[in-house]
């Protein structure tokens, strides 16, 4: 049976300390795998246009479920690499995952905002290649003891405290094809956000076979984000996935499973500002887990 886990927002009026409690709560009561949150450093306009302020750091957010849950994971949907300094987020990565027991997870992806990459000093049209290049580093340095890197203009820097068991589940996000060249030389798993079917099973996922045989790697686990909207009436065929009938999102938590992923991210956060009902939210979870545990047992 695969996996579901949740994405919950860290962001927005509603999203407070007693919120984040209440989702972590709610997620190990009803036996979801992991919990997700996401990034933005620098919020402009752009960004709090879709994702309200305040907006949480998911880093130091995490650091304070971790204690405060016991069995869930807990990691990043997505942290946006180039937004950081690669041995600040490989350091912060790895304490994480060695203090929490081995249960972060750390997803990532390279941005999209112009405005907040602007704001942070940073070119947005180099972000693949930036985060390509932290990829690189951060790796290194979970494996070393110490680091060089002549891109970045540091040699011989102390890394550690490295991840427990030395190994780190890095989830790749995006859907281009850089990104899935990404997600074969670097993932652990590819994470893509609200593919469709007919491209994850005729493009997305071939594209990543490929990629993995010309790196020389296995291929990367699926874990793909969906939406989470139950909706009273069926909806038409141009829907996204995890939107319609619990009918129809069951079907599509059975159509990812057929299509080979381990583990399935649901998402319940709206396409664009509005008051947040979080309890009818989980409600709406608490009855697509249900329905999908039903079917497969």
């Amino acid at each position: 049976m695969v996996r579901l886990g949740i994405n919950v927002p860290n962001f927005g009026p509603e999203a407070v300390p007693e919120a984040f409690l209440d989702w972590a709560r709610f997620a190990e009561h009803n036996d979801l795998s992991t919990l997700v949150v996401s990034d933005h450093v620098a919020p402009t306009a752009e960004v709090t246009s879709v994702y309200p302020a305040p907006f949480y750091d998911p880093f130091v957010l995490l650091s304070w479920l971790f204690p405060q849950t016991e069995r869930i994971r807990l990691g990043t949907s997505v942290a946006v690499l180039p937004y950081r300094h690669p041995l600040l987020t490989a350091r912060m990565s790895a304490m994480l995952q060695l203090l929490s027991q081995g249960r972060f997870v750390l997803g990532v992806g390279s941005g999209w905002a112009a405005t907040e990459f602007a704001a942070l000093g940073l070119d947005v049209r180099q972000r693949g290649r930036t985060t390509d290049s932290h990829l690189g580093v951060i790796t290194r340095a979970w494996a070393a003891g110490t680091v060089s890197s002549s891109e970045h203009g540091f040699s011989d820097v102390a890394t550690g405290p490295a991840p427990l068991g030395g190994e780190m589940p890095v989830w790749v996000g995006g859907a281009s094809r850089a990104a899935i060249r990404r997600a074969a030389r670097f993932g652990t798993a590819w994470h893509p956000i609200n593919p469709t079917l007919d491209w994850l099973r005729n493009r997305g996922l071939p594209a990543l076979t490929a990629a993995a045989a010309e790196a020389g790697r296995p291929v990367p686990a699926l874990v793909p984000r969906l939406k989470a909207r139950l909706q009273a009436r069926s909806a038409g065929p141009d829907r996204p996935l995890g939107v319609g009938t619990l009918a129809q999102i069951v079907g599509d938590v059975r159509a990812l499973t057929e299509c080979g992923a381990v583990e399935i991210i649901l998402d319940p956060n709206p396409d664009a500002p509005t008051r947040r009902d979080f309890a009818a939210e989980q409600l709406q979870l608490v009855e697509i887990v249900q329905a999908y545990q039903q079917e497969v047992t």
